[in-house]
């Protein structure tokens, strides 16, 4: 309980740090961001305003579906109900080449689209059509049966024209599909009416030649008097009125029952609420199913399958389809009952009637062929009728107009302004996508580049102390004067130095670096100068053989130098040299002859360090690229101290990592790492090491400018000329 609070600060304080690692990178790439970012936004710009416009255009219909008869000859119609599937399915049909093959060749776009696409020829009807259904889109107004159709063109006019056109073949196509139904139908009912024509034929010559056979008068046949009443009694004219009514009902029964077992579930549910309207438990159970569906269908647009109402919808559903399917299978067991019931009833009154018959068999044998015919003929007949009454009415139906089953309630106009491109829109996408790409690649080199960045990376790749942070434009401290806002930085170096040192009579020291241009020489000037203003007696030695500098930094001659003491051609007091700093001294690399290989391995080296050791309280030695020559090896081993000096982001660690190891291989004393050439105002992880003083003396140059100018020598800190004064040391 008690390592929790403890646990918590650093827990935060690995997260904070965690963050700000992000925004150094951000800081530090910043300019790869700005160029991405830039680049993105300029090509999403131009890409932008180079795209033609697409203009869109578009038609609002209104469609309802086909009415088709279930039983023509007894009246029973299908609901209208909406069916979202119907209307899905009407989409592919607008889209469909039974509809957009009719618009290519009412607008001629083959012909049209030929400079659209540059062809020598015609485009083809096929091709025609894949660009067109690629340039419209169908919706549906949610919970109607509006359909809009918008077609997308460079061209306005067209774009109206194409939409509109669509929209009056797919009522075309409508219509006629309608009309070839009806005729469809008429034709059926007239093969029927022949059949029934040819049956009331061939029973009437039937009745003819039963009537001649007979001997029946006309007189009899026609107004059924005492024949009739005779060979007919009246119990039996009404047990056959009754059969009659009986088989007319089975025929109903069994021609409704065939008819329903016929259908899909779906068509079932709309036809028995009007072939049977009094099913009330039916009619709830529907009228609950579409509510449900409903809700279902506005809930799927807010939420997803697994949400808990669209599974309890889900079940609702199936639970209320069961029971619709129980309460059909139900309807079609009780009509089934009824069919049975009226085939029982017909039976008992054929049984019935043959036995009426029977009793009278002796009267009514020898004209029952003859009334049994004449009454099938008359049954013929009012089928017969009943046909040629339908074909009428069907034709009359088709020849007058009616309310079309398409209706276009917004016709298409051209729309003035474009759809595409979307200027502001393509834009903020691109700055968007700019940002998002450009801080990608950032973090991308991040992770490419393998170079020192930060002191955790040097104690993790060296496992070796930082000792200081140097920030970047470093010039001389000679030059700037110790009150500069670099000083302080070199002046924590050389605490860290002294006391890291294992030798309190450790006095000479070395820079090194891995690679050229790390500021190893910079380095050691400054360091050299920040030692000789704490009143101690400093040479600094140039042992940059082949590639000297630091001449440059005091400004003098490099004609005379160490190479010239070590092949005894000079004295140490000839070649030594003084600068305006009283306790700062300067020996030159001088000029590097041929033979001269090897010359700091040499015995007259060592004479010379110890020599150096004895009159000066710090000796400086400036050293080549330890990963170059070896002259910098045998330095490191000579002297009592080493720094190793890393520029910042410049080499990949595994150089840095084998200069430390070729400092230890030949026995040298590395006391740490020095990080060269920070940029703070850029990378604010280094701010708590150097940053503080270099922003507080910043703050401070323009207040003691005046001070500052009236500062003597002794401050260190030279003319605006920068000359420097030299003498014989000796």
């Amino acid at each position: 309980m008690q390592t929790k609070p403890s646990q918590q600060p650093q827990q935060q304080s690995d997260s904070k740090l965690h963050f700000l690692d992000y925004w150094r990178i951000i800081r530090i790439r910043k300019t790869v961001i700005l160029a991405v970012f830039l680049l993105v936004v300029l090509t999403t710009a131009i890409i932008t305003f180079l795209i033609q416009p697409t203009y869109a255009s578009s038609v609002r219909i209104a469609i309802e579906k086909d009415n088709s008869d279930i039983t023509p000859l007894m009246g029973l119609q299908a609901a209208q109900q909406h069916d979202p599937y119907w209307v899905l399915t009407e989409y592919e049909k607008i889209q469909s080449k039974k509809v957009i093959h009719p618009v290519i060749n009412a607008l001629g776009l083959n012909h049209k689209w030929m400079e659209r696409f540059k062809t020598d020829t015609p485009l083809t009807t096929n091709e025609t059509f894949q660009v067109l259904k690629n340039s419209i889109d169908v919706d549906q107004y949610r919970n109607t049966s509006l359909i809009e159709i918008k077609a997308y063109s460079k061209d306005k006019e067209e774009a109206a024209l194409i939409a509109q056109e669509i929209a009056e073949q797919y009522k075309k196509v409508r219509e006629k599909n309608l009309k070839d139904m009806a005729n469809s139908g008429i034709e059926v009912l007239k093969q029927e009416y022949l059949t029934q024509q040819n049956k009331v034929q061939t029973k009437q010559k039937d009745l003819d030649k039963l009537r001649e056979d007979l001997n029946i008068s006309d007189i009899y046949s026609a107004e059924g008097s005492s024949i009739g009443m005779t060979t007919e009694p009246q119990i039996v004219m009404k047990l056959e009125q009754e059969r009659t009514v009986a088989e007319a009902n089975l025929i109903r029964y069994e021609t409704l029952f065939k008819e329903l077992t016929s259908l899909t579930l779906e068509e079932l549910r709309n036809t028995l609420l009007t072939a049977m309207p009094g099913n009330l438990r039916l009619t709830s159970l529907l009228n609950e199913f579409d509510r449900g569906h409903q809700q279902l269908s506005q809930m799927k647009a807010i939420h997803g399958p697994d949400h808990p109402q669209m599974q309890a919808s889900n079940s609702l559903l199936l639970t209320l389809n069961d029971q619709i399917k129980k309460e059909i299978t139900g309807v079609l067991r009780g009509l089934q009952t009824q069919v049975n019931a009226a085939r029982n009833q017909l039976t008992e009154l054929t049984s019935a009637v043959e036995s009426a018959k029977a009793s009278d068999a002796e009267k009514t044998a020898e004209y029952r062929p003859y009334f049994t015919a004449k009454r099938d003929l008359e049954n013929l007949s009012k089928i017969s009728d009943m046909i040629m009454i339908r074909i009428l009415q069907e034709t009359v139906d088709a020849a007058l107009p009616t309310d079309s089953i398409v209706e276009i309630y917004d016709p298409a106009e051209p729309n003035p302004d474009p759809v595409r491109p979307k200027i502001f829109l393509n834009i903020a996408l691109g700055v968007v996508v700019g940002l998002v790409v450009g801080i990608g690649l950032a973090f991308f080199i991040e992770y490419l580049d393998t170079s020192v960045k930060t002191i955790d990376d040097v104690e993790q790749a060296l496992d070796a102390p930082v000792l200081g942070v140097i920030p970047q434009n470093v010039h001389s401290l000679l030059m700037e004067g110790p009150d500069s806002p670099h000083a302080e930085a070199y002046r924590v170096l050389r605490t860290n130095i002294l006391f890291s040192r294992k030798n309190e009579k450790a006095n000479t020291l070395t820079v090194v670096s891995g690679g050229a241009g790390e500021g190893k020489s910079t380095t050691i000037f400054n360091l050299a100068t920040v030692f000789a203003q704490n009143d101690s007696r400093i040479l600094i030695v140039d042992s940059d053989l082949r590639r000297p500098s630091l001449h440059k930094h005091v400004g003098v001659s490099n004609a005379l130098g160490l190479t010239d003491y070590l092949l005894a051609t000079k004295s140490l007091e000839e070649v030594v040299q003084t600068t305006k700093h009283e306790n700062l001294d300067f020996l030159p690399s001088g000029k590097l002859p041929s033979s001269s290989m090897g010359i700091l391995n040499s015995s007259k080296m060592k004479s010379f360090i110890a020599e150096a050791r004895k009159r000066y309280d710090y000796v400086f030695f400036d050293s080549p690229p330890i990963m170059g020559v070896s002259d910098a090896s045998i330095l490191a081993s000579e002297v009592d101290m080493a720094i190793l000096v890393i520029q910042y982001r410049k080499y990949p660690q595994a150089m840095t990592v084998r200069a430390k190891q070729m400092v230890e291989k030949v026995g040298g004393n590395l006391l740490g790492v020095v990080l060269n050439n920070i940029n703070i105002s850029q990378d604010s992880y280094y701010y708590y090491y150097s940053g503080y003083y270099y922003d507080y003396y910043s703050k401070q140059d323009g207040d003691n400018t005046s001070s500052k100018k009236k500062s003597d020598g002794k401050s260190g800190k030279t003319s605006a000329r920068g000359d420097l004064e030299l003498k014989n040391k000796f």
